[in-house]
């Protein structure tokens, strides 16, 4: 079976294979990343406008290819309840049309950083700055800078990825 990912972050097509992996751990599967663009902003800034970059990314990626699957990946930040949020969000879809939607843990974004994304960096610039690093979203992510690596970008994916699964687990509720 065929899984095309919309997008070429060696950490996000590992979440996906390895959700994939996880969940038909008897099947044979093909993973490929494509560079897709979402058609939302650099930083979405809504579970809406990520929830819209991901189908748009798992649907380019899924007419791109001959995949059964096509997955995608929008990082994004949400306001809850006056606070800032990050949040992974994930759309697969098959080519019988089956959508499955799921989504990361959320971690508050601090209003230190906040102010540096109002000003039009993305998160991932952002951490780079507040931790030294770079490239961070390609690595560790803001989960793993924020929590001491406890929770990794690739396993919060991984993780959104299964949630987006589950209507192709479990068709019979679907």
């Amino acid at each position: 079976m065929k899984v095309a990912i919309g997008s070429d972050n060696p950490v996000k097509i590992k979440a996906v294979e390895d959700a994939f992996k996880t969940i038909w751990p008897k099947k044979k599967f093909t993973f490929k990343g494509y560079k897709v663009p979402s058609g939302v902003s650099d930083q979405p800034m809504s579970p809406e406008e990520c929830i819209k970059g991901a189908k748009n990314r798992a649907r380019r990626v899924l007419k791109l290819s001959k995949a059964n699957f096509g997955v995608g990946l929008e990082g994004g930040l949400e306001k809850l309840d006056g606070r800032w949020f990050d949040c992974g969000w994930i759309v697969v879809i098959d080519r019988k049309g089956g959508e499955g939607v799921g989504c990361s843990m959320k971690m508050e974004t601090p209003p230190k950083m906040m102010k540096h994304i109002r000003k039009g960096l993305e998160l991932g610039q952002v951490d780079d700055i507040f931790f030294k690093t770079k490239n961070s979203k390609q690595k560790e992510g803001h989960f793993g800078l924020m929590t001491k690596n406890s929770v990794v970008r690739e396993e919060a994916y991984k993780h959104a990825v299964i949630c987006a699964l589950v209507p192709f687990i479990h068709p019979n509720l679907f």
